[in-house]
């Protein structure tokens, strides 16, 4: 009780808001590419496993600098680590205007793409001005600034409508610059969060041998890359499956990436309460439901009645799929604080290096999972192919979890011994 009673300092508050802010732009940057990757489509004359390609390049190196990123935070403090990664990408974000190949938006989006590493900067930056009880809280709501990605749904269209498509990337490299000197003025640093050690990087990565930090990669996998993978494809979905107008496809996109990231904050809150295990269980189960029926493709289909031949057509309209998609950017939201939860709660020490490995996975997802939407349309010519893809990965994490984690907790019922997880409720 004596914990809940410590107040927090005004200071980390301050590292909170414009910590999250800043991820909050880095995330709009790094998924700048799910609507003006359209135009660059169509001028290019980009097959959909091309598209999928330039959509996620970004995504891989924002994956792969996540462990060195939660290292380096450990060692030299978050406010620093920061900084300097924003800084870096305000020139390749104004670049990306003048390419004009498409090996020109590769290369350049390599560089973007390092925005994206930022979560795992920000995650133990903040983390660790929190007490114990209310780290979830913090990292629920810095990883609200997920909600990058719905911002990106409403500026880009209309920079796009308005001006042509390389305005985008010249307002956004205005916005990071920006955004580095705010961050600076009101984050700061305390030496007590630094982490001093000689480990090498490649002992840091002998994390990877824990059981348990597989399985979180496993489920962040899901949460967080299927997440990035959808809020990067969205966009193209509803205008080829419904065909509407990029700006209306973008706004029924972000009922799926604002709540996506808007409420990650109160997964925390829930994952402080009821504890990681409980919430992250019904994420699953609510996401396998809802992937179950999004993956079910428009259908028409013939039989002979008494009366002659008649058509029938099954399938999910426009409104009935943004309601579904919905409901999973909000599970999805609650997971992805929940899987951190567990990290905060399991590796308090460690907690940049563990959440950088973790956030590598799904960072990684988010980058495979748009090259695979596009080769799987590409070879069935079936759009809901990609939430077929998903509902398989989710069925394995289920499996998964049922088998080290349920049958041994309360979510199974009475008679199950208690769960060690139950003392952190």
């Amino acid at each position: 009780m004596a914990a809940q009673a410590t107040p927090i300092p005004r200071q980390a508050w301050s590292v909170l808001i414009v910590s999250t802010w800043a991820f909050t732009v880095c995330f709009m940057v790094w998924m700048m590419f799910g609507v003006i990757g359209i135009p660059i489509k169509q001028q290019l004359g980009l097959n959909a496993t091309e598209f999928g390609l330039l959509t996620a390049t970004p995504v891989l190196t924002g994956s792969l600098v996540r462990v060195p990123l939660g290292i380096w935070t450990d060692k030299y403090g978050g406010r620093i680590v920061m900084a300097v990664l924003m800084a870096v990408t305000v020139p390749a974000i104004w670049l990306m205007a003048y390419a004009t190949e498409f090996w020109h938006f590769l290369v350049i989006g390599l560089f973007v793409g390092l925005a994206g590493g930022s979560f795992s900067v920000g995650t133990p930056y903040v983390a660790r001005w929190f007490p114990p009880n209310r780290r979830g809280m913090a990292m629920g709501v810095y990883g609200a600034g997920n909600s990058g990605a719905a911002v990106n749904k409403f500026v880009a269209p209309a920079l796009v409508v308005a001006f042509g498509w390389t305005m985008v990337p010249q307002v956004y490299a205005a916005i990071m610059a920006g955004t580095v000197v705010l961050f600076w003025l009101f984050s700061a640093s305390d030496p007590d969060h630094l982490v001093p050690s000689s480990t090498r990087f490649v002992d840091q990565l002998k994390m990877l041998k824990d059981p348990k930090v597989l399985k979180y990669c496993q489920y962040y996998s899901i949460v967080f890359g299927g997440y990035v993978a959808l809020a990067l494809w969205m966009v193209q979905y509803y205008v080829g499956e419904y065909g509407l107008d990029i700006r209306v496809a973008a706004l029924l996109a972000a009922a799926f990436s604002l709540p996506g990231g808007v409420l990650r904050a109160i997964g925390g809150v829930l994952s402080d309460r009821y504890g990681a295990h409980r919430v992250t269980w019904w994420v699953l189960w609510v996401s396998w439901i809802c992937l179950f029926l999004l993956s079910y493709p428009q259908t028409q289909f013939t039989i002979l009645t008494v009366d002659g031949p008649k058509t029938f057509h099954i399938g999910l309209n426009v409104y009935l799929f943004t309601l579904l998609m919905f409901v999973l950017g909000i599970a999805w939201a609650f997971g992805k604080a929940s899987v951190f939860k567990y990290i905060g709660d399991d590796y308090p020490h460690n907690i940049g290096t563990v959440s950088g490995i973790v956030g590598l996975a799904g960072g990684l997802g988010g980058f495979v999972l748009p090259i695979m939407f596009g080769a799987l349309m590409d070879l069935t010519g079936i759009r809901s192919s990609a939430f077929m893809l998903m509902y398989g990965v989710v069925w394995v994490s289920l499996i998964w979890m049922y088998w080290t984690e349920v049958r041994r907790t309360e979510v199974m019922g009475d008679k199950a011994p208690p769960s060690p997880l139950a003392a952190l409720r």
